[in-house]
């Protein structure tokens, strides 16, 4: 089980829209830094920023293809991570049954 700052250290690293959006595609298999390039439209050098934190937290890895940096996903949790922040709910949870809040009404903007 990873420590309470292990798991704060690793929420940090991954809330950042970049390091998101390129942990969704390495979900889908492995890619390189040009691969990154073209679609989060950004720098080689933001790219490779980006990467480096997330592998020096052990998040991914890579291995060398000729003259490429081929990257991978390498901690499992992560793709949990990613289905939850992914999955749409309906409902919000329920107040206990203890307590005298009745359940709110959605707005006419959350319907």
């Amino acid at each position: 089980m990873k420590s309470l700052g292990k798991k704060i250290e690793l929420l940090r690293v991954v809330a950042h829209p970049v390091r998101i959006r390129i942990l969704e595609e390495l979900r889908m298999g492995v890619k390189c830094v040009s691969d990154f390039e073209k679609f989060l439209e950004i720098s080689q050098p933001n790219v490779s920023q980006h990467l480096s934190l997330l592998r020096n937290h052990g998040v991914i890895n890579y291995y060398m293809d000729g003259n490429l940096r081929c990257y991978f996903l390498v901690d499992p949790i992560i793709i949990d991570i990613l289905t939850i922040l992914n999955k749409e709910y309906t409902e919000s949870i329920p107040p206990p049954a203890c307590c005298p809040i009745k359940k709110r009404k959605k707005t006419v903007l959350e319907q």
